[in-house]
Parts: structure tokens; C-alpha cells; sequence
């Protein structure tokens, strides 16, 4: 159901992020904390600003009242992905390559639960890291762009 949800808000965000080329559509959550969260992740080159997010918000919410297809309560939320954004789909993996990413593994590979290095590769069943490292997709519970402090 709330890939379903995630999928039709998607569609939305895109049809108006047309009004505005310079912004990126990056992610769409619909997870429950305490509450039901909707987020909309957006990004545009050297940073998105307080503006930004508000006037996605604003078009964005009052589709969603117009379409009245989320069933639960929830808060919307538009912002920023982060320095450390989460890579999940395969234009973040084509946008990101050649940076630092952290990969964290649901078991030990080759005797290693986590693996820093430059993502050089992704070809939807293997992540490829600069030192030749091939970690099959389904033993990775989480890639983030790496911060170096």
C-alpha cells in the first residue's frame, strides 16, 4: 500500500517539478513513526533553501487534498536529502558515481560488515566499489554518501 502511495506522490512532485527544472525529485517515503510521515526529498546543484521546500509544499499539499487517496492521517514534509543521503534507486547510483559511499551489509563479506570506498559501479544486482569490490545487492542493508570530517 505505501508503495503504491509512494508511487502516485512521485508522479505528482514530477508534474510540478516541470515548473522548475532546477530542482531534483530525489526520494518519496511514506513510513510510519509515531505518525504517518510523507516525505518529499528535493535537491537542485549548490543546494535547495528554505523557499524551495515551501513552495513545493504548498502546490503539493493542495494536490493531495484535491486527490484524497492517502487513507491515514499523516505530515508532509519537504526537504533536503542530506550530505549523507541514502542511495536507493538507480539514477542515485548513476548521479553518485565516482563519490565515497558507506555500504553496510546485513552479514559479513569477505569478513568485512561495512565497507567504505568510490561507488564505480551499479548494474541493479551488484554494487562495484574502485578497489574492485563486487557486494551482490541483496546482503546490503544500507549505502550513504560518506562524510569525510
Amino acid at each position: 500500500m505505501s508503495a503504491k502511495i509512494e508511487e502516485r506522490v512521485e508522479e505528482i512532485a514530477r508534474g510540478l517539478l516541470v515548473d522548475a527544472p532546477e530542482l531534483e525529485l530525489v526520494d518519496v517515503e511514506y513510513v510510519r513513526e509515531r505518525d504517518w510521515y510523507l516525505r518529499i526529498y528535493i535537491d537542485k546543484e549548490g543546494g535547495i533553501d528554505i523557499e524551495d521546500c515551501q513552495a513545493l509544499s504548498e502546490r503539493l499539499e493542495e494536490m493531495l487534498d484535491r486527490e484524497d487517496f492517502v487513507p491515514d492521517a499523516y505530515i508532509l514534509e519537504v526537504s533536503s536529502p542530506g550530505l549523507d543521503r541514502v542511495l536507493r534507486k538507480p539514477r542515485d547510483f548513476e548521479r553518485e558515481q565516482g563519490k565515497a559511499v558507506d555500504v553496510t551489509l546485513y552479514a559479513p563479506f569477505e569478513g568485512k560488515k561495512q565497507w567504505t570506498g568510490t561507488l564505480a559501479g551499479y548494474d541493479g544486482e551488484m554494487l562495484t566499489l574502485d578497489d574492485g569490490i563486487r557486494i551482490p545487492l541483496d546482503q546490503i542493508s544500507q549505502i550513504r554518501l560518506h562524510i569525510d570530517f
